[in-house]
């Protein structure tokens, strides 16, 4: 799965499809991130409040990893600066 994300909304897109592709439920992966199935939920449906800490351990626990590369139109960063 390679994916480009550019908005908060999209992150929590990513989360859940990463657990699903991982083949673990809400519940399951609490259990193994420590954090309650409810907050998986919360940031599933908005990834607001994610730290880095959770979102590495996160990428971990689903087999996911993070890359950063330059985008190919830097303009871009403004448009998406309003998203903050």
């Amino acid at each position: 799965m390679q994916q480009v994300i550019a908005t908060i909304g999209q992150m929590g897109h990513v989360l859940a499809a990463g657990r699903r592709r991982a083949g673990l439920t809400q519940a399951q992966a609490a259990a193994r991130l420590g954090i309650s199935q409810s907050r998986i939920s919360t940031l599933e449906r908005d990834s607001r409040a994610l730290t880095l800490d959770q979102l590495l351990a996160m990428f971990g626990a689903y087999g996911l990893q993070l890359l950063v590369q330059e985008r190919p139109d830097p303009s871009l960063i403004e448009a998406n600066e309003a998203d903050w």
